[in-house]
């Protein structure tokens, strides 16, 4: 009868820690590539809410310069209307020109007040535009924080042999990648994440 080679405890520990020691690494890597897209959206969020202030200071700045344009039609509107309405040696033709000014100045008026409520409009989706983006930055910064330290802790768990420390890590990989998730589709809210968005 053939004898069968069991193989040694110390082999079998071997094999065994090795395999873990794959697997780990290879959950490591996609650690890093949820750490990536969290960097990526973090750096994007940021850009856009930058960007959006950018366009809503330049909007209310415009709204402030249709504000000015209506204030002067109204005070010269209101200047002509007084004239108009004190007896004066204005007559016929002359009158008439005096009048028409005023209901051009009135028509001025009317115009940047409809314009300058459009501006603000556009200003405030601007606005919204960015809290939206502040408000889905904190999430991939936290991301960052957790993927960092899983990819730590895994690292750790493959000196180591611990299983335990690989669970850990998996757990904070786990909490990272909801979070980035959460930075793209706000499925969520996190209350202590925004308290110092709020105006």
């Amino acid at each position: 009868m053939a004898e069968v080679e069991l193989p040694k405890p110390g082999e079998l520990r071997e094999h065994a820690e090795h395999a873990f020691s794959r697997r780990v690494a290879l959950t490591t890597a996609i650690y890093a590539v949820v750490l990536a897209i969290a960097s990526l959206g973090g750096n994007n969020a940021m850009k856009e809410m930058l960007l959006a202030q950018q366009q809503s200071s330049d909007q209310w700045a415009f709204y402030q310069a249709k504000v000015i344009r209506e204030h002067q039609y109204r005070a010269q509107k209101l200047l002509l209307e007084a004239q108009l309405a004190e007896p004066s040696p204005l007559r016929g033709a002359e009158r008439a020109k005096f009048e028409a000014l005023a209901s051009k100045f009135a028509e001025e008026e009317k115009r940047y007040n409809a314009e300058k409520k459009d501006i603000e409009k556009e200003a405030k989706t601007l606005e919204a535009e960015r809290d939206r983006h502040r408000n889905r930055d904190p999430y991939f910064d936290f991301a960052e924080v957790f993927l960092q330290i899983a990819i730590v802790t895994a690292s750790v768990s493959i000196l180591s042999t611990s299983r335990p420390m690989f669970w850990f890590s998996l757990g904070l990989a786990v909490l990272g990648a909801l979070l980035t998730a959460n930075g793209f589709l706000q499925l969520f809210a996190l209350p202590f994440l925004h308290h110092g968005a709020a105006h």
